[in-house]
């Protein structure tokens, strides 16, 4: 994977895009592994592109072969586009308050290989998951959050984050972030709730959907905006319940459906297969 590099490319839609792209990158060495584009409108939509290429033969450095992209094929397009590079890992910063599972899940799963990128710290509000954390060797930071304090505590977890996070996990992290932190990490900030919201908001859904009768329990991954629980979707799952369950069963079948969906959702974010328009994504899975 280390010579694997990822082009994302959103433009409006025309006749000879992929054949430009891939004519460009072939005349530079590159070989074309992988390729997967979607398109909203056949006549006048908008143009979505993942595409995967090898690196070793390339005939240019990186900075010259994004420059000459640009120069030949971004701009006669009307490309929003970006290329990255598997080498380059992301740096995971994961918030959490005291529920652990949709943490321990990404933990696990990074600990396995299984999450590329490197998660560079732990910061917690609480300090109960310290020790789990630091089974993984992780570092841990606590960073108390109060009504009187939060301005304090979002500055020095932006000055820890400081050029050690390209994403933000917020793992059941169960405070808002302010418009500041969103703002830094623009389609960076990945949360997890369960697919009750707005429905049943409040500090206990599962017991409300159990009072409601509910048939259905789900979760949702998405990126954080300045909009509470609005910003785009990356990823969503639902389980079947019945009248047999009891409300610790729901909460039980949620913690499985959150941590998995989270998962799911943080892995494509990494493999660079998002693609954000407006408030919806293209997600190349």
């Amino acid at each position: 994977m280390d010579n694997t590099a990822r082009l994302l490319i959103t433009c409006p839609d025309k006749p000879g895009i992929v054949s430009a792209v891939s004519t460009f990158l072939y005349h530079h060495g590159a070989n074309v592994t992988a390729l997967d584009q979607h398109t909203t409108d056949p006549e006048g939509g908008m143009f979505f592109m993942r595409l995967e290429f090898q690196t070793p033969h390339l005939d240019v450095s990186r900075a010259l072969l994004e420059r000459a992209f640009a120069d030949a094929v971004a701009r006669p397009f009307a490309m929003d586009w970006r290329i990255s590079y598997a080498a380059d890992a992301k740096k995971i910063a994961l918030l959490v308050s005291r529920h652990d599972h949709a943490l321990l899940e990404i933990l696990w799963r990074w600990s396995r290989g299984e999450v590329p990128g490197i998660i560079t710290m732990v910061i917690s509000n609480h300090d109960d998951l310290a020790t789990a954390v630091g089974n993984f060797g992780v570092q841990f930071h606590h960073v108390p959050v109060t009504r009187d304090n939060k301005a304090a505590a979002e500055t020095r977890m932006l000055e820890l984050m400081h050029d050690n996070a390209d994403v933000i996990v917020l793992a059941r992290y169960m405070q808002i972030l302010s418009a500041e932190v969103v703002q830094q990490y623009p389609n960076r900030i990945i949360n997890i709730h369960h697919s009750f919201l707005p429905a049943f908001a409040g500090a206990d859904p599962y017991q409300q959907a159990y009072d409601k009768g509910v048939k259905l329990v789900g979760a949702t991954a998405h990126y954080v905006t300045e909009q509470l629980d609005m910003g785009p979707i990356i990823e969503q799952d639902v389980v079947r319940v019945s009248h047999r369950l009891q409300t610790p069963h729901l909460r039980e079948l949620g913690r499985d459906v959150e941590r998995n969906v989270l998962a799911r959702a943080v892995k494509w974010h990494l493999e660079d297969r998002i693609i954000v328009h407006g408030n919806r994504t293209v997600v190349f899975n």
